[in-house]
């Protein structure tokens, strides 16, 4: 008894403060996790589950703000798959200039609590060892989130912006954007017509705990695929013959697995990396650097394509996908097929990568299906007005690391877009770990302080950028 009497007020100072000291967020931040967190525990798998719910919670969130409901609207081709669409208002008048357009998809991969660490659920909002996990924490509700965030905070401040500024938060973005982005740009242009838009696709990283270096996309590869098919009149299996459909295409994908595309730079990730050359280990940047002045140096491709993430930026890359074969457990197969995912370079033509594909299993017997269509898209200008204002609030938050140009090897729905006219760029100031990317994987998370910091970032830049006047 008398140990509580003496400790009790202790005790009970600590119960209070104790959270607040684990937190330690500000107003803005703490309405930035409420928003997150909200986000997070809804279930919009692309495949399963649908983008409306979320897209109805946000919306709530800009009205409860005083946005006017003629600023908010909400739609798409399907009932379960809506878009959020929201306009603040700049300075307007004659003279101004075309909005800028923060852009955000709703959806996610679909994840299985069964496929995640025991203590975490992929569609509940944790928070462990300095993360937040969560399904989407990374891809691509955080950047989602800072944008709802960021345009409450600047309604309450009374900013006032020389240009109006959207947010779009949209659907099926992880299954090619056709309820999403594609819809919108064929059906609602007006309301996502812009200047230029700012969205995923352009990470900040880390190595050692430091920043390193800060992305900005302008330009993806393009996806696509093929078919590779071996035939057979097959027969009974009890009388097995050299013949045999699976076996041939064995041999091929076995020899096409030993084939690389021939190195092509473009103007992005020539810059990509002369930059990045700065900041690697020294026979890393001495390759990128001898890579940059001629890139058919064999030696310099061979030391970057060692890394994964290096040699997709190099090149095309094609990889098999899926494999299926034969038609019965006592039957020679008949039909055996692999299938092929490619990422293409921007300028790539696609009968070009299926001639390729075809010498690479170099099996005239085999049969790969016909190349689609694919226009060749303009990377997005990187002038000053933008490389600028995204270099200095870098330098402000992260300091003296560099602003590299790069190009995404996935997709993201900023090449819809690009094919409008419209420029586009990936940038978000979240800091990530280069090695422990989780993206569509087990256990996705985000760095709380690289997500503050992502907060912050693009609260400054986007006031930038809505305010100046160089950007047509």
């Amino acid at each position: 008894m008398r140990f509580r009497r003496l400790f009790a007020p202790v005790l009970a100072a600590f119960a209070i403060t104790a959270p607040l000291a684990a937190q330690q967020l500000t107003p803005n931040q703490q309405a930035l996790k409420d928003i997150y967190k909200e986000l997070i525990e809804i279930n919009s798998s692309v495949m399963t589950s649908g983008t409306t719910v979320a897209a109805q919670a946000m919306a709530k969130r800009f009205r409860d703000a005083g946005f006017p409901e003629q600023d908010i609207y909400m739609g798409g081709p399907r009932a379960d798959k809506h878009n959020l669409v929201v306009r603040y208002h700049g300075r307007g008048g004659a003279n101004a200039p075309k909005p800028i357009l923060l852009l955000a998809h709703l959806d996610v991969v679909e994840a299985l609590k069964t496929d995640w660490s025991p203590d975490l659920d992929p569609f509940k909002f944790i928070e462990k060892d300095g993360y937040y996990y969560g399904r989407g924490t990374a891809d691509d509700k955080a950047q989602g989130a800072i944008f709802v965030a960021n345009l409450i905070r600047m309604k309450k401040e009374g900013y006032v912006p020389d240009r109006d500024i959207i947010v779009a938060l949209t659907a099926d973005e992880e299954g090619g954007g056709f309820n999403g982005v594609r819809w919108l740009l064929q059906n609602q242009k007006a309301l996502v017509d812009a200047a230029f838009v700012l969205n995923e696709g352009g990470r900040g990283a880390m190595k050692n705990d430091k920043p390193l270096f800060n992305e900005l996309q302008a330009t993806q590869k393009n996806s696509t695929g093929f078919t590779v098919t071996a035939k057979n009149k097959g027969g009974h299996s009890s009388v097995p013959r050299p013949d045999n459909a699976i076996y041939e295409l064995a041999e091929g994908v076995a020899r096409f697995s030993k084939y690389s595309f021939p190195v092509k730079l473009n103007s992005v990730t020539r810059v990509f990396f002369e930059r990045t050359a700065a900041v690697e280990t020294p026979e890393l940047g001495a390759a990128m650097r001898a890579i940059v002045k001629n890139e058919k140096d064999a030696a310099a491709a061979a030391v970057i394509s060692s890394d994964p993430r290096y040699n997709s930026m190099l090149r095309t890359t094609c990889v098999a996908t899926g494999l299926t074969g034969g038609h019965a457990a006592n039957a020679l197969p008949q039909t055996a097929e692999v299938r092929i995912n490619c990422r293409m370079l921007p300028d790539a033509d696609p009968a070009e990568v299926r001639a390729q594909i075809v010498a690479a299993f170099a099996d005239t017997a085999l049969e790969v299906s016909k190349a689609g269509n694919r226009a060749f898209v303009e990377p997005s200008s990187i002038g000053p007005e933008m490389l600028g204002p995204v270099e200095q609030v870098t330098r402000e938050l992260y300091g003296t690391i560099p602003v590299i140009p790069t190009m995404s090897t996935g997709a993201t729905d900023s090449q819809p877009f690009r094919v409008a006219g419209i420029p586009a760029y990936g940038i978000q100031g979240i800091m990530s770990d280069m090695d422990d990317i989780r993206s569509h994987g087990r256990d996705e998370r985000v760095l709380i302080k690289a997500l503050y910091d992502g907060q912050e970032f693009l609260y400054r830049l986007t006031k930038l950028l809505a305010t100046t006047k160089t950007i047509p």
